[in-house]
């Protein structure tokens, strides 16, 4: 029961409140954008251009 006291008093102030939810939902887009495109550069391996560039650029 303290916690809840504790995050209703913490949370009381409006903009304690915004500050956390865009804070939040800041660090979750950053997060989910990193995990989506590490997963999808996992998936995608040897197919990236990336990964084949070195067959049609000539390099000096």
């Amino acid at each position: 029961m303290a916690v809840v006291s504790a995050f209703t008093q913490l949370f009381s102030r409006n903009t304690v409140f915004v500050g956390t939810v865009f804070f939040g939902a800041f660090a979750f887009g950053i997060g989910y954008d990193k995990a989506t495109s590490a997963w999808w550069d996992n998936h995608n391996r040897g197919k990236q251009w990336a990964d084949i560039r070195h067959k049609y650029v000539d390099q000096e």
